[in-house]
């Protein structure tokens, strides 16, 4: 069984910072592509940003520059470092890991975090 588990989400006022935290925890034999998604009521969940197990990174155009994604593959966890927020970056922010879990015979699965909030407003 395998878990991802976030925290970090909350209110920020426009151009302040979060810093988003994911930990997958379980019968992980191996960590491949980690990343955050994110959706806002009313709309389609889209990429915010993913990395992959050598540090290779990816961003959406509306976040390039603001965002920044990391992981430390001892922890098997993926961060998110949020800064100059504006209203529309308002969504449940949701982890997403590529794993590979023990047991037999070894499975490949997409894992999904039960999503944290982050309101930026006034």
């Amino acid at each position: 069984q395998v878990q991802l588990v976030e925290s970090g989400g909350g209110l920020v006022q426009p151009g302040g910072s979060l810093r988003l935290s994911c930990a997958a925890s379980g019968s992980i034999f191996r960590l491949f592509d980690m990343g955050w998604y994110r959706q806002a009521p009313g709309k389609q969940r889209e990429l915010v940003a993913t990395i992959s197990s050598g540090g290779t990174t990816n961003y959406a155009e509306s976040v390039k520059g603001r965002f920044t994604i990391s992981r430390e593959n001892a922890k098997n966890s993926v961060y998110l470092q949020m800064n100059s927020l504006k209203p529309e970056d308002t969504a449940v922010y949701r982890c997403n890991a590529d794993i590979l879990s023990k047991g037999w015979p070894l499975t490949r699965d997409d894992y999904w975090g039960q999503g944290t909030q982050v309101t930026v407003s006034s």
